[in-house]
């Protein structure tokens, strides 16, 4: 299986150019090393030639009619100060030696065969005073005697100089190599990361695309080829899905909408009825009915239409319209509700219909989960929340991002409840760009706090745990 961070397109992509750029610095140092060390040596065989051209021009012609070398004074002292390192000897048509340096290599040369005019190479291995190895070359050159063949050889250790700047040169460019190559791949990644640049903008934009989001479509402006067909297939992909959540909440609309009005006919039937017990209990069974439908019905609303909070809405206001809504029911179910204000305005933008739902989704959860003679506490405060406490079991820490979810119910839930209460507290603080907080009562309880933007700052729908 191959690891996670081998699977990133940049990492294949820099992992392979590193190798690239690698191969192609060894063999770029590779050649650049020959090509040297080969010039070099053209160098040298290059000097020994012009040196045979030197000499056959100070030949000259002596008074008896023999060919005689007759050297300058300095070019005569410079090869006496080379200590036997460099050597020559020439040879006249008839193979006589004119001139030797020193006169043994002279007598070396004599048997060897006449030189043309390309070069031939020798080898002379432990020659000399000093038995050194010498590198040279025999050549033909003109000269006033006529053609004479001139060798011409150094020793092995006089070019030392040059191999000792070709180390040099080569020492010099070891650790620039590595660096160019590292320099180059860190340049390369920055680029390829730069290239893919629009990749991750448009997977951010893919994970951020939810139930809420279906009609936000992934742009293929500045994308590479390859990844366009990718983003048509997922954009068509979107759009089936929108579709079917668009059926869905229809359906979902239209189902409420049309049980609606068999419910209230059931409801007026049975508040003229009289009876005992069994009545009663058909009477709160279709008064959940009636709840569940009005549910679904602000889901379906949530779901379809954005919700107008462009207006100003004092929390103080919304949660004492639902504080006293709420009073009667809550003395039927043998609790009580207490609320206590801000003291001064408490101004948000918002829509105070859909805070008013949701304050009363959790008026109605706190009395549902609170003991009979106990009190629900409402409060607003001036930093812009609204906070409802309960006496009840409280909320685990490991169910207080579960109790969100639609339709979802704790094992030990209290009560008939469908599931869609805090659904709906969440998505109207989502439109509000707020959060639910959920905390825990000091007298026992849990405590769910809305929290809203004050100066209209924009921060992420979120629920938060927190203790009180």
């Amino acid at each position: 299986m191959i690891p996670r961070r081998f699977r990133s397109l940049q990492v294949r992509l820099a992992v392979r150019l590193a190798i690239l750029y690698v191969a192609a610095t060894a063999a770029i140092i590779g050649v650049l090393i020959y090509r040297a060390y080969d010039t070099a040596g053209s160098l040298n065989e290059r000097e020994l030639s012009l040196r045979a051209a030197d000499l056959a021009r100070h030949i000259a012609v002596g008074s008896d009619g023999r060919a005689v070398l007759q050297l300058p004074a300095s070019l005569a002292a410079e090869y006496d100060s080379t200590h036997d390192t460099d050597i020559f000897a020439i040879r006249g048509v008839n193979g006589l030696v004119i001139a030797a340096l020193p006169q043994s290599f002279g007598a070396l040369t004599r048997p060897w065969p006449a030189a043309s005019d390309d070069p031939s190479f020798f080898h002379l291995k432990d020659f000399g005073s000093k038995s050194q190895d010498y590198y040279g070359l025999s050549i033909s050159e003109d000269s006033v005697a006529g053609p004479v063949s001139i060798s011409v050889a150094r020793a092995s250790g006089a070019d030392m100089l040059v191999h000792s700047l070709l180390r040099e040169f080569v020492m010099d460019i070891a650790w620039i190599i590595p660096l160019f190559v590292i320099v180059t791949i860190v340049i390369a990644v920055l680029v390829i990361r730069s290239g893919l640049r629009s990749v991750r903008e448009v997977s951010g934009m893919a994970a951020a695309i939810g139930p809420s989001t279906t009609s936000v479509r992934l742009p293929d402006e500045s994308l590479p080829s390859e990844v366009t067909p990718l983003v048509a297939a997922v954009n068509h992909a979107f759009d089936r899905l929108a579709e079917g959540f668009a059926v869905q909440r229809q359906f979902t609309a239209h189902a409420a909408h049309e049980l609606r009005t068999p419910l209230a006919i059931i409801t007026a039937a049975l508040d003229a009825m009289e009876g005992g017990e069994e009545l009663m209990k058909l009477r709160r069974d279709v008064a959940r009915m009636n709840r569940l439908v009005e549910q679904l019905l602000r889901v379906a609303r949530l779901d379809a239409v954005a919700l107008d909070v462009s207006d100003t809405v004092d929390l103080n206001d919304v949660a004492a319209n639902v504080v006293a809504a709420m009073a009667p029911w809550a003395l039927t179910q043998s609790r009580t509700i207490a609320f206590a204000d801000a003291r001064t305005p408490v101004r948000i933008k918002g829509n105070a219909n859909a805070i008013e739902d949701a304050v009363r989704n959790l008026v109605e959860n706190a009395l549902a989960h609170s003991p009979a003679g106990t009190e629900v506490m409402v409060v607003a405060k001036s930093q812009g929340s609204i906070s409802v406490a309960d006496r009840g079991p409280g909320v685990l820490l490991d169910e207080r991002e579960k109790v969100f979810q639609r339709f979802w119910r704790g094992k030990k839930s209290i009560g008939h409840g469908a599931g869609l209460g805090l659904a709906i507290v969440k998505e109207v603080m989502k439109a509000h760009r707020g959060s639910v907080r959920i905390g825990e009562n000091p007298e026992g309880g849990a405590v769910f706090t809305l929290v809203f933007p004050l100066d209209g700052a924009a921060t992420p729908a979120s629920v938060h745990n927190e203790s009180s």
